[in-house]
């Protein structure tokens, strides 16, 4: 049986997201808070009706909090160390729904000192990665207005003040415990989630006032923010609610995540039509049977075709077409080929619209920036 890891820094195995919400202490999304979202937003998105984002933290509270008049920030962010890929996108475009159907400021903090820590990358390299990865999270659509990049090296006078709070209230024990570190981890690395957490509430310290803070993420991410939600009301703050996602699979199967770094690339958001095609056809795993007469017969598995599966986390919104599609699949009368190219047709759209906003970001970058 595949062992099964889900932490920041490792993510191995087919993950049963059930057992995993169990074993995290996290809150499934209800119906019920559906409906309170669907109630403000007017509609929801595919990625909640069809549990994409699953799970959370406090959200009953965060809307008590936003119907008291109490509106929530958004905060997520980016390690750069390497070329953004579908996995990455999947979580910036629903957050991008969140910002403009709550209207909402968003805080996006940039790791840069996490990643020259943790990466065996000379720390010109990873701000060559910052500055790619700042262009493809421009071109997700945040609005300048609301949108505040934060730069962890470049901002760290802002920042080092409140982490080291923060670093006063986590013994090296906790973090050995939550994160799996051993004493030959550098120094830098254990202290790193110190300034994770800052961004959680430093609007309430810039505006002197404290706002509730939503954080999208994948269930990797909550190690970090567990730690947070401990430390936080011993300083004086609210505990950030969160909303969480499942992983976007790897081209090779359901374990583990997407990645830009294993020898089978993810799906990356610089790929040409023709990569992508080539990826797809070649690496993505199928859930068709062994020969035609077969896949007839008995039909394909949609739980574990990679294709299908991209289609239902990102890249088919229509419900109903995307039913179609399983059900002519399930029943034999899709093949695999035909689904593939489906697929690919759908990711190159999406592709080519990201790509031709990317072109135009760096002019947008200077507005981006917090400015303190």
């Amino acid at each position: 049986m595949d062992k099964i890891i889900v932490n920041p820094y490792e993510v191995e195995g087919d993950i049963d997201y059930k057992k995993l919400v169990k074993e995290f202490g996290l809150e499934e999304i209800t119906p019920e808070t559906l409906k309170r979202i669907e109630k403000h937003t007017g509609k929801l998105h595919f990625m909640l009706t069809r549990r994409i984002f699953l799970a959370g933290r406090d959200l009953k509270w965060l809307f008590d909090e936003y119907e008291k008049g109490n509106k929530f920030f958004l905060y997520t962010g980016c390690g750069p160390s390497g070329p953004i890929h579908l996995g990455h996108l999947m979580a910036w475009y629903f957050t991008k729904w969140l910002q403009d159907a709550f209207d909402v400021e968003l805080y996006f903090q940039f790791t840069d000192d996490e990643k020259y820590l943790y990466k065996d990358l000379s720390y010109e390299e990873i701000q060559k990665w910052l500055h790619e990865n700042m262009l493809d999270v421009i071109a997700v659509g945040f609005d300048p207005k609301k949108t505040h990049f934060i730069i962890n090296t470049k901002h760290a006078g802002l920042l080092y003040p409140e982490a080291i709070k923060v670093a006063k209230k986590i013994t090296f024990s906790t973090i050995k415990s939550s994160f799996g570190f051993t004493d030959s981890n550098n120094i830098g690395s254990i202290f790193y989630t110190s300034m994770q957490t800052v961004p959680s509430f430093l609007p309430s310290i810039l505006k002197k006032k404290k706002i509730p803070c939503l954080i999208p993420h994948a269930v990797d991410q909550d190690p970090h923010f567990r730690l947070t939600r401990d430390i936080l009301p011993k300083l004086g703050h609210y505990k950030p609610a969160s909303i969480q996602c499942s992983f976007l699979p790897p081209l090779t199967g359901r374990n583990g995540k997407m990645s830009s770094t294993e020898s089978v690339k993810g799906i990356l958001a610089s790929d040409n039509p023709n990569e992508v095609k080539k990826k797809i056809n070649k690496y993505a795993f199928s859930g068709g049977k062994d020969t035609v007469e077969e896949h007839r017969k008995h039909g394909g598995d949609t739980e574990v075709d990679v294709p299908f599966q991209y289609l239902r986390y990102m890249f088919e919104e229509d419900d109903k077409k995307l039913k179609e599609i399983e059900d002519k699949y399930k029943s034999g009368k899709m093949m695999t080929g035909e689904l593939k190219a489906y697929t690919i047709q759908r990711i190159n759209e999406f592709l080519e619209v990201h790509q031709k906003r990317r072109k135009d970001a760096d002019k947008k970058l200077n507005s981006f920036m917090l400015k303190y």
